[in-house]
C-alpha cells in the first residue's frame, strides 16, 4: 500500500530527537492520513474475474486469515471449489421452489461453511476452475448455459406436476455442466486427489487437516424490522439457504466490528457499494453529507467485479463532514432498495484519519489496480449505513455480547 511518512524534530535539553509517525493514504495526491489502530494478517489479493462470485472470495480469504491466526500457515483455498457445490445446492433449491428462488452466480458467506461441511475443501493449486481456455475468471457463458437447464428442467417439472415426476438425471446434468466449465470432480469427492504439502489428500482429509470448525463462524446485522438480541434470516435473495444472523443495535453493530479487530480478529463484510460515495479507484468509501459535488461517469456491471464508474469530487481528496448514520435512516435505505447486497469484501484493519474519524481497512477482490493495491478504506458511517452483515468467528464477540446473544 501506500505511505507517506511524517516527520517531526525538535531540540530537548541540548539534544536533537526524531519523531515519527507512519500514516498510510487512499489514493496519489491525497491529504487523507490513516493512523493504524490494527492491521491483521491477509493472504494476497486476487480477481474474481468477469464473475458475480466475490462472496466465494471474500469468505475464502477470511477463512485463510483464520488459518494464519490459528497457526496453521499459508493457503490459498479454491474460490471455485465452493461456488461449483454452491451451484448444485441453488438448483435443487431452486427447483423444490417452483423456480421462485434465486438462480445465479450471487451467494451469501454462509455458502462457504454449508459447501465445505458437505464436500469439503482444496487449494487453489487443485481447482483453479478455469477449463473454458481462459485465464481469467468469466462466467457469462456457464451462468447462461446454467439457467437454460434449469428453465427447461423448471418447465418438465412443471408439466409433469401430479404425474411421474421428475427423474433423477437432471441433478447429474447441472453437475455435468459445471464439470465442463470448472473442472471434472468425480461424483464421490473423496476420490478427488490431489497432493498438498507432499501428502496425498482430498477434499475431506484436506478440510479435516486444516482444522477448522464450521460451527464456530456466525453472522451479525442490524436491522430494526427484527427484534434485537435474536437471531434472523437476513431477507437478500443471494441468503438462499435462509441462515439466520444476529440481530444488534447499529451502535453495537460497530463495537463488534471494532472489538473483532482490536482483539485479532478479521471478518467478512457484506454490502451495498452501489453509491455514488463508493469510490473504490480513489481508495475510499464514505458518506458525506454533502454529496451534490460527486461526478460520476459511466456506470458500474452488473456484478460489481470491476473498478465500475470514475467518480471525482473533493471529498476523495481530504476529509470531510460525513452524514449522521442512525438505525431509522440505515433501515429506510434497506426497506427503499437504496441498500442492497451487492458485494462481499474482507475487512483486515482498523485505522483513523488525522480528524479521528475511524475506518475499515478492507481487502477487495478486483485484483491490485487501484492506488491502495486493492485495498480501500470504508469509514464508520458507511459500514453503519451500507453494511448487510458480517461473518465471524464467534470468539471475536466480547464477552457481554456473547452473553446477550446467547452465544456459547
Amino acid at each position: 500500500m501506500k505511505r507517506i511518512i511524517i516527520a517531526a524534530s525538535f531540540l530537548l535539553i541540548g539534544l536533537t530527537s526524531i519523531a515519527q509517525t507512519e500514516y498510510s493514504t487512499n489514493k496519489e495526491g491525497s491529504e487523507y492520513k490513516f493512523e493504524k489502530l490494527a492491521h491483521l494478517d491477509a493472504t494476497p489479493v486476487l480477481s474474481q474475474g468477469y464473475t458475480g462470485t466475490c462472496w466465494s472470495f471474500s469468505t475464502l480469504s477470511f477463512f485463510e486469515s483464520e488459518l494464519k491466526r490459528m497457526g496453521k500457515g499459508d493457503h490459498i483455498l479454491s474460490q471455485m471449489w465452493i461456488a461449483r457445490f454452491a451451484y448444485i445446492g441453488k438448483a435443487i433449491n431452486y427447483i423444490r421452489l417452483d423456480g421462485k428462488a434465486n438462480f445465479d452466480e450471487g451467494g451469501a458467506f454462509v455458502d462457504i461453511p454449508w459447501v465445505i461441511k458437505q464436500y469439503g475443501i482444496v487449494p487453489l493449486t487443485a481447482y483453479e476452475g478455469l477449463n473454458y481456455g481462459s485465464e481469467k475468471h468469466t462466467h457469462a457463458e456457464l451462468s447462461e448455459v446454467l439457467k437454460g437447464a434449469m428453465d427447461g428442467v423448471l418447465k418438465r417439472a412443471k408439466e409433469l406436476r401430479g404425474g411421474e415426476g421428475l427423474s433423477s438425471a437432471w441433478v447429474k446434468a447441472i453437475d455435468g455442466i459445471l464439470n465442463a466449465y470448472l473442472g471434472s470432480v468425480p461424483s464421490n469427492v473423496e476420490e478427488f486427489e490431489f497432493e498438498s504439502e507432499g501428502k496425498k489428500m482430498n477434499p475431506i482429509t484436506y478440510r479435516d487437516e486444516l482444522g477448522m470448525n464450521m460451527d464456530d463462524y456466525i453472522s451479525v446485522t442490524s436491522f430494526s424490522h427484527n427484534p434485537f438480541y435474536e437471531k434472523a434470516p437476513i431477507r437478500v435473495p443471494d441468503n438462499w439457504t435462509w441462515a439466520s444472523s444476529y440481530n444488534v443495535p447499529l451502535d453495537e453493530f460497530w463495537q463488534v466490528a471494532e472489538d473483532a479487530l482490536m482483539n485479532g480478529y478479521t471478518f467478512a463484510w457484506g454490502s451495498d457499494v452501489s453509491e455514488k460515495y463508493f469510490n473504490y479507484k480513489a481508495g475510499l468509501a464514505i458518506v458525506p453529507k454533502d454529496k451534490s459535488s460527486i461526478f460520476v461517469s459511466g456506470k458500474d456491471n452488473k456484478n460489481f467485479s470491476d473498478e465500475g464508474s470514475e467518480k471525482k469530487a473533493s471529498c476523495f481528496d481530504a476529509p470531510v463532514e460525513e452524514e449522521v448514520i442512525t438505525q431509522a435512516s440505515r433501515q429506510k435505505g434497506y426497506d427503499n432498495k437504496q441498500t442492497t447486497d451487492d458485494h462481499g469484501m474482507h475487512a483486515v484493519g482498523l485505522y483513523k484519519d488525522q480528524k479521528g474519524t475511524k475506518y475499515l481497512l478492507i481487502k477487495n477482490s478486483w485484483g491490485t489496480t487501484n492506488d491502495c493495491d486493492g485495498y480501500f478504506y470504508a469509514s464508520e458511517a458507511f459500514f453503519k449505513n451500507k453494511t448487510i452483515n458480517i461473518f465471524l468467528h464467534k470468539d471475536a464477540l466480547t464477552k457481554s455480547m456473547k452473553k446477550k446473544l446467547g452465544v456459547k
